[in-house]
């Protein structure tokens, strides 16, 4: 079916598993050629993953940016040592690109400057945003478990001037801990794990006695077991406001969902697209079900 075309920009956010460095820019030189708008980069999840380090992240973002994108560094969500404070303060106070803020103490660094509030800021309603955007915000990204009513009644709320971005592709990350779960599944301790994540480019999946699919992990992630899929959403979330739509980097599938977006925006037909093997799709907590749930497009 043929949508009209939608104002909205597309986005990828930070890749969240720890994959080989080549595998790494080579992905990022994909996405230089994409339709994709705005690419957040950076470690978001473990500051042990050293394929890249803070330096190269930066070298890539101003590669990137030499090719037109619009880039966003992004902080890490949860900050545990003296160490990740400290990278997190010479994250914020460089002035070359644009912060994505993970956690509230981000914006103490940032002291003001323009930042775009991450996902897991807990910005679910229009007092939060007032306040978020009191202290620079230019931009939030809706947190992914949201009802379509209760995601339009925020984007309602909000102050005039702060964009709003919805994740509609890609396993969403659902929990943090202190822990490293994947580390602790191979019965390691985190300060000596292996680096095990790297053999796992969708985290590592949890199943049920039963063998169902239920979560993954992904170091201190615990993330959806499907795929979120709101592609076929993109025109109705672009009505209600929402100025970019973001697409979570898998090991496979995220050039084709950047694909649909930009033809939906296109006013062209959209294709399905597939997850990585052994990955289901889920929409449940758009439609008011259970995350897990996977509702087909009437």
């Amino acid at each position: 079916m043929e949508m009209n075309p939608q104002p909205f920009r597309i986005s990828v956010g930070p890749l969240l598993y720890y994959w080989p460095r080549q595998r790494t820019l080579a992905f990022y030189a994909e996405l230089a050629d994409s339709a994709a708008d705005i690419l957040y980069i950076g470690e978001t999840v473990c500051s042990r993953r050293h394929e890249l380090r803070a330096d190269d992240w930066l070298d890539l973002a101003r590669d990137l940016a030499a090719s037109g994108k619009d880039v966003v560094l992004s902080g890490r969500t949860l900050i545990e040592t003296g160490a990740e404070a400290s990278a997190l303060r010479r994250l914020c106070e460089q002035t070359d690109f644009m912060v994505e803020a993970g956690e509230a103490g981000a914006l103490r660094h940032l002291d003001g400057r323009p930042f775009v509030a991450g996902p897991h800021m807990n910005a679910y309603h229009g007092g939060t945003l007032e306040w978020l955007a009191a202290r620079g915000a230019v931009r939030f990204v809706a947190p992914l478990e949201m009802h379509v009513n209760t995601l339009a009644r925020l984007l309602d709320e909000r102050p005039a001037g702060l964009q709003a971005e919805v994740m509609v592709w890609g396993r969403m990350a659902l929990a943090f801990s202190a822990r490293c779960f994947t580390a602790r599944h191979f019965r390691l301790k985190k300060d000596d794990c292996g680096f095990r994540c790297i053999e796992h480019p969708d985290g590592l999946d949890m199943r049920t006695r039963e063998s169902r699919e239920f979560l993954a992990i992904n170091g201190i992630q615990v993330q959806s077991a499907a795929c979120l899929d709101l592609l076929d959403q993109a025109a109705r979330l672009a009505d209600m406001g929402a100025e970019v739509l973001r697409v979570s980097p898998q090991s496979s599938g995220t050039l084709a969902a950047i694909g649909a977006l930009d033809a939906a925006r296109g006013g062209r037909a959209q294709g399905t697209v597939s997850p990585p093997a052994g990955i289901g799709r889920c929409n449940g907590y758009f439609h008011g079900q259970s995350g897990i749930a996977w509702q087909e497009r009437p």
